[in-house]
């Protein structure tokens, strides 16, 4: 954009130049007053154009940057679920740690102690719950990251017909 915008402040400099010119020649009754009017017109409308074309642009980038934000924030979202799935699996296998080692703890003492084997079976489910939401959230970033993959590739062969 800063390239178009310099382009831009150079053609109007030089339209000034051209003004400026033609300005001098009409005081000096110049002959070539109205070919350089006829200049003068004819870079406005480039002028015009170029203006317009840089409208358009600014534009398109307007609209482009708008969607990649949008595709960040989703992404940021999902990636923020994706982690706290992944922290509840981390806690989840922690607390089965714990429950198996007092499980093991109480076996070797010969004491069967049923709460322990409750509370080693909740662990052991939370752990599997925890990873399977786990495997949801990555399969989600799998698709998101496929599916504009897959749309272009569906377009292109469209666009060829």
């Amino acid at each position: 954009m800063s390239d178009i915008e310099e382009l831009h402040s150079r053609i109007m400099a030089a339209m000034d130049r051209v003004a400026r010119g033609l300005d001098d020649l009409g005081k000096s009754g110049g002959d070539d007053a109205e070919a350089l009017k006829q200049a003068l017109d004819e870079e406005k409308t480039v002028n015009a154009q170029l203006t317009e074309r840089v409208r358009v642009l600014g534009e398109r980038q307007e609209q482009a940057l708008a969607g990649l934000e949008a595709k960040a924030a989703d992404t940021a979202e999902r990636m923020q679920k994706l982690d706290l799935d992944l922290q509840r699996l981390r806690r989840a296998n922690g607390q089965l740690s714990e429950a198996c080692e007092a499980l093991r703890t109480a076996n070797a003492e010969g004491i069967g102690e049923p709460h322990l084997i409750n509370k080693a079976m909740m662990a052991e489910l939370e752990a599997l719950r925890a990873a399977r939401a786990a495997e949801i959230a990555e399969a989600d970033e799998i698709i998101a990251a496929l599916t504009p993959l897959l749309e272009a590739d569906v377009a292109q062969p469209e666009e060829a017909s």
